[in-house]
């Protein structure tokens, strides 16, 4: 059942078995269906979640309604709005399930009570958060200096399954396009399939 999680744990920590138990009793699971958030914005995020299988979506709405995505976060992936999490304040963020997902949570409380007790994972988290925040401070910069097609190539190439596994509206959403605008883009970059 915690395979997937302490595998991923294990990129950066090596734990004993009883500190993998320490871990795995700490967390809880949810179950979250197509359609449905796990955090709305808002609301407190009282979760730090693990994706075990299935797509979250990150994302903010402006003043006139557009919403705009943050990540998308799939399997390996973890999530939630950093600042609600660990500040107690309102979440400015929305996560929503973009498929039946399964995750693992981890509650702030349990986070402290964990990392007092196996200190090996202020490591494993302190690196979780500067890998967090390298990969938002890229996507900022694209966003800044690329053109919407060489996002669209970036996004492609970084994350070639998220193509046929998010709606188009999201990954315009992420990539700041309409979707008329990335199914154009989405024509030209693909090779065409042979009958």
């Amino acid at each position: 059942m915690y395979q997937q999680i302490l595998a991923n744990v294990a990129l950066h920590i090596t734990l004993t078995p009883e500190e993998a138990l320490s871990f795995t009793h700490l967390l809880g699971t949810q179950q979250v269906a197509s359609g449905e958030h796990l955090l709305v914005m808002g609301e407190r995020a009282a979760s730090l979640w693990f994706v075990e299988s299935g797509c979250v979506r990150t994302y903010t709405t402006d003043a006139q309604g557009r919403e705009h995505n943050l990540a998308f976060s799939t399997e390996g992936w973890w999530c939630t709005d950093s600042a609600s999490f660990f500040e107690g304040g309102r979440a400015t963020l929305a996560l929503q399930a973009l498929e039946t997902t399964s995750l693992f949570s981890l509650s702030l409380p349990d986070l402290e009570q964990l990392c007092t007790q196996v200190p090996k994972f202020e490591r494993f988290f302190r690196l979780l958060s500067q890998r967090g925040y390298q990969l938002l401070e890229r996507r900022l910069v694209s966003m800044l200096r690329l053109t919407a097609e060489a996002r669209f190539t970036r996004f492609h190439r970084q994350y070639p399954r998220l193509l046929n596994r998010v709606a188009q509206r999201h990954i315009a959403a992420y990539l700041g396009v309409t979707p008329e605008f990335l199914s154009m883009l989405r024509r030209k970059h693909t090779p065409p399939t042979r009958s």
